[in-house]
């Protein structure tokens, strides 16, 4: 492919990794700011997702550590196929949180709870960082499957360390807020 198609390529895919991530964004908080009217009664299942998000996201930090393990010994067959895993996995981690954040009611960390500013710089943190890593993780991904490494490795410096800490932190957000679920 010659260098005038493959700079199209770029700005084609960079389109549209902006759209996908523009459209991610307003779906999440039109469901958090409830502009989509929930149904009456919240199914049973409703009541799983958080825990599997939870699980879904201690995974993924798992696995990109072991991304990095393998990327270092310069095993890049391991590396892809563990990254396609935990992107796969975030991919299901969003359905599941669109479709908790579509059915459930909000709950609220009490505000007479001493730990409440903690857990309120940890999900503020997280939220912040899980808008901004999918762009980055999209193209992450583009460049490292068109084996462009050299923007593939300097897109990675921001988008591992965000994309490990969102990981991590949904779990600890999680189970900070899950005594207060109320279902």
């Amino acid at each position: 492919m010659n260098e005038t198609h493959q700079k199209n390529n770029d700005k084609l895919v960079f389109r549209f990794v902006l759209g996908i991530s523009i459209a991610v964004f307003a779906l999440v908080v039109s469901l958090n700011q409830k502009f989509i009217p929930a149904p009456e009664t919240t199914p049973e299942f409703v009541k799983l997702l958080p825990l599997l998000n939870a699980f879904i996201n201690g995974t993924c930090s798992i696995l990109l550590l072991l991304s990095l393990y393998y990327i270092k010994k310069k095993r890049i067959d391991i590396h892809k196929r563990i990254n396609l895993t935990a992107f796969v996995l975030s991919s299901v981690f969003l359905v599941s949180y669109v479709l908790f954040h579509f059915f459930a009611k909000e709950t609220k960390f009490p505000e007479d709870n001493p730990v409440r500013p903690l857990y309120l710089i940890i999900l503020i943190s997280h939220i912040i960082l899980a808008a901004l890593v999918l762009p980055l993780v999209l193209l992450s991904f583009y460049h490292g499957l068109q084996n462009n490494v050299t923007t593939h490795r300097k897109l990675v410096r921001f988008s591992y360390p965000i994309w490990l800490y969102v990981t991590i932190t949904g779990v600890i957000v999680y189970l900070m807020i899950s005594p207060y679920y109320q279902f």
